[in-house]
């Protein structure tokens, strides 16, 4: 009897898809789904406009300052609204996630303005969106921040409790959360000790418009993160092929190209603006929410939450009074891989997956997920 071989079908499918042998499995299955049903995230039209209509009718912002909220729709029960860091875009954020996300529900992207920002109209759109979700869909969503987007969702939370409205959500998704100016940078320090808060302490030290240097500055902070994780080429190779791989730096370098001067400091404002949580815990002005909460931390946050980190303090203190339901864990790598850093849902891919799933499993039952 022949010998049973995969040769022939692996020759196929390479001759058809290009598909290396060398290639994860996972990585390839995954690179195909994603070729028969590539991400194609539509502009969302919302149903539901009043609380973003109220913010610009007090003159609090401008259409300039909106968000575009852009979807990928699905007929699961669980929908998810993503919330990205500074840069890149939220499409970016997950582009590994969202496969998963997309099994629970439609995902929900808000993409910040590249020439403006302002967080009382990113708030408000989030009301308005979560409005919509519960009323016209009858579905509850989960929020998903991750960095500067979980100090977003926190400071949206924080405005809801200040005028006496719980959000009707599902549950709420923290990754790495940066949620206030101290986070990033020691109030009185002469030299940021991240490499984040060299880019961003010039603009948290003026309040006058930085020059242009200082922006030309930042964006190569930027960018040199971003391609420090896409040189770890063998994570690389087990997560994207080299086409995706060239399709999310091409996207990603261009979101930190594109933002205007004025964009990167009314983001950088907005996160001088958001106050830690520590008044909030001493006031008694909790829970934030009663709906299920993850926060995530990686196991190495150091290149860009200063040390001491009042939002980091907050959790490891006092998490069941911010988050009853909530459950605080550290994202640790491989044996023997790269070290987890900070908000690495791409390069960190599948440290991060057990964690989503063990949430949303518990959300869909409505149990909370068991700490490891």
């Amino acid at each position: 009897m022949p010998v049973l071989t995969l040769s022939p079908a692996l020759a196929l499918l390479a001759a058809f898809t290009r598909f290396s042998p060398t290639q994860p499995l996972h990585t390839f299955f995954r690179a195909a789904g994603y070729k028969l049903r590539p991400p194609r995230p539509l502009p969302h039209t919302p149903a539901v406009t009043q609380a973003q209509s109220d913010v610009l009718a007090r003159g609090e912002a401008t259409l300039s300052q909106r968000a575009t909220v852009l979807c990928e729709r699905r007929f699961g029960a669980i929908p998810t609204i993503v919330l990205g860091g500074f840069v890149p875009d939220s499409t970016e954020q997950v582009f590994l996630l969202r496969g998963y996300l997309l099994r629970r529900g439609s995902v929900y992207y808000f993409n910040y303005p590249r020439g403006g920002f302002s967080p009382a109209l990113i708030c408000a759109q989030l009301d308005d969106l979560v409005a919509e979700l519960t009323t016209v869909h009858g579905q509850r969503p989960v929020v998903l921040g991750v960095s500067f987007g979980a100090g977003l969702v926190l400071d949206w939370l924080r405005r809801a409790r200040a005028a006496h409205r719980s959000p009707d959500i599902r549950g709420v998704v923290l990754v790495s959360p940066v949620a206030c100016a101290a986070d990033i940078v020691v109030p009185g320090e002469a030299k940021a000790s991240t490499l984040i808060g060299r880019a961003l302490k010039p603009y948290l030290d003026s309040r006058a418009p930085v020059g242009p240097e200082v922006i030309d500055r930042s964006r190569a902070i930027f960018a040199k993160i971003f391609e420090a994780g896409a040189q770890n080429r063998g994570a690389i190779r087990s997560l994207l092929t080299p086409g995706e791989l060239g399709q999310l730096r091409d996207r990603v370098l261009a979101a930190i190209q594109d933002l205007a001067p004025a964009g990167a400091c009314e983001r950088v404002d907005a996160l001088r603006t958001m106050p830690p949580l520590s008044p909030w815990i001493s006031a008694g002005q909790l829970p934030l929410t009663e709906a299920p909460a993850l926060v995530l931390y990686a196991e190495k946050e150091t290149a860009v939450l200063a040390a001491g980190s009042p939002t980091r303090a907050a959790f490891d203190s006092a998490m069941k009074a911010i988050f009853p339901c909530g459950e605080l864990r550290v994202v640790s790598g491989a044996p023997g891989g790269s070290v987890v850093q900070h908000a690495s849902l791409i390069f960190h891919y599948f440290q991060f997956l057990p964690h989503f799933a063990a949430f949303y499993h518990g959300v869909k039952s409505h149990k909370l997920p068991v700490a490891a």
